[in-house]
């Protein structure tokens, strides 16, 4: 019970996982701007677009706001994470069969521990079972796959040059602004896009990344480090 509370608190108020209420339905960019070193947009900013910058905004509070309000669909093409607070939001979804996901990660850079954490959940769970899909590859001429983006509920799409990791989102350290003891920062851009034709596209652009990947681990990875299929008979059920 003690353990359980003091989860609760650790949880920050950025992370709306928890509350089915909190979601994207209604999402404004406008949301976001609490984020940002000035706390709001110029008169003149973009309804449908925002950059945020990595050393001045608060990105890592922008990733958790945007991928904890999911509730219908999932897709992730990230060449490199270490975040073990979105590590956590992302599982919670793959473990709920109502959100559908695609995680697409790059071969070169997905050895490490959170590749292994969703093999492990795959070999435990059936990730496939509760509408979870993943893949590691390359690109369709084998070189990396670096894109580093997403599209939440076909509505809101994030793209840049972001790291998921305390440097490459620039992680807070002090209440709510950059510097002191520990702080570190990478030069990395955070864009957060809801116009729909842009989010159409790069999420049709997503799901082609994955199933390139797909195909390539259907060719070269050894079955123990490849999602886990669903018997033809399961697949029904799960329909």
């Amino acid at each position: 019970m003690a353990k359980a509370a003091a989860r609760r608190r650790m949880i920050s108020p950025s992370n709306a996982t928890r509350d089915a209420s909190q979601n994207l339905q209604i999402f404004d960019l406008l949301d976001l701007a609490q984020y940002t070193k000035e706390g709001s947009y110029a008169p003149t900013a973009s309804k449908d677009f925002h950059l945020f910058f990595v050393g001045r905004d608060d990105v890592h509070d922008i990733l958790k706001y945007v991928l904890s309000r999911t509730r219908v669909s999932l897709y992730l093409n990230m060449f490199g994470f270490d975040d073990e607070e979105l590590n956590d939001i992302l599982m919670q979804k793959a473990l709920d069969p109502t959100v559908t996901m695609l995680i697409t990660l790059d071969k070169s850079q997905a050895g490490g521990e959170h590749e292994k954490a969703l093999l492990d959940a795959d070999r435990k769970h059936a990730l496939a079972a509760f509408n979870t899909h993943f893949a590691v590859g390359e690109s369709a001429t084998h070189q990396i796959s670096h894109t580093k983006g997403f599209v939440c509920d076909g509505k809101v799409g994030g793209e840049g040059s972001v790291n998921w990791s305390a440097s490459g989102e620039g992680t807070f350290v002090l209440h709510g602004q950059p510097g002191g003891k520990g702080y570190k920062a990478q030069n990395n851009t955070q864009t957060i896009f809801i116009d729909p034709d842009s989010v159409q596209r790069f999420q049709t652009e997503l799901i082609a990344e994955h199933m390139i990947a797909e195909n390539q681990q259907e060719q070269a990875t050894p079955a123990s480090r490849r999602q886990r299929r669903l018997p033809v008979e399961k697949r029904k059920k799960a329909a």
